[in-house]
């Protein structure tokens, strides 16, 4: 007999086989499940509502052997922001080393940033971010001039579930990891977003118009991005 009511509730590891663990209770789920997401970085464990946390971690410690083989295959190393790290960015790369002062400063295919540790990969984080913003947004009002729609604003940010997004009022968003992109798939973005300005939808007629904004196909930037987006999180990432 229990005196003091039922018994606790097991607590969830952090990461499962290096993955942080995010539980989601679903009252759709039929049954338990698990998914590696690559561009996040996680694991998602998929529990229906009545079934016990134990029952569920229970699932995933079974699962450990598939885990640790998914993430393998499908979640590129991690890049950390350290000096001697080569990034690609657009067509070229760019190789990190320590500089002096207070900010990072482009020189060539270098970037010289000052500080370590996370004071070093902040600032180049914050550089890519502040490029990404000035090209994005150059690229972005150029290509909208054509379709006779103003853009009310461009911004970035470190989005994980899409690579861009257009609002009805004009405001389009990018991944500033785009950057890090060649650049016909950064081009093939743009065009996208654009193309929203006046198709708020992914019809056929907002294909023609995507299609003519970059003038030709998507496809090929699209299959890039599918196959390479993971990796294109993997950059910055402490391993």
């Amino acid at each position: 007999m229990r005196l003091f009511g039922r018994k606790p509730e097991p607590e969830a590891p952090a990461t499962i086989e290096g993955l942080p663990l995010k539980i989601v209770t679903s009252a759709r789920a039929r049954r338990v499940s698990l998914r590696v997401c690559a561009g996040t970085r996680t694991l998602k464990l998929t529990v229906p509502k009545g079934v016990s946390r134990a029952r569920a971690l229970d699932f995933v410690e079974q699962h450990r052997g598939w885990i640790a083989a998914q993430a393998a295959r499908r979640v590129p190393d991690a890049v950390p922001f350290r000096p001697g790290a080569v990034l690609p960015l657009g067509d070229g790369e760019l190789r990190l080393e320590r500089g002096s002062g207070r900010i990072a400063r482009r020189e060539g295919d270098i970037l010289r940033v000052p500080g370590e540790g996370t004071l070093f990969a902040g600032r180049v984080q914050r550089w890519l971010a502040a490029e990404a913003k000035r090209v994005l947004e150059t690229e972005t009002r150029a290509l909208a001039v054509r379709t006779g729609k103003p853009v009310r604003e461009v911004r970035v940010g470190d989005f994980r579930s899409r690579w861009g997004s257009c609002a009805p009022d004009g405001r389009i968003a990018y991944s500033w990891r785009l950057l890090l992109a060649p650049a016909h798939v950064r081009h093939s973005v743009v065009a996208h977003e654009v193309a929203h300005l006046l198709e708020q939808n992914h019809g056929p007629g907002f294909w023609r118009l995507a299609t003519e904004l970059l003038g030709h196909s998507h496809r090929d930037a699209r299959g890039w991005l599918k196959a390479n987006g993971p990796a294109l999180h993997s950059y910055g990432v402490e391993g």
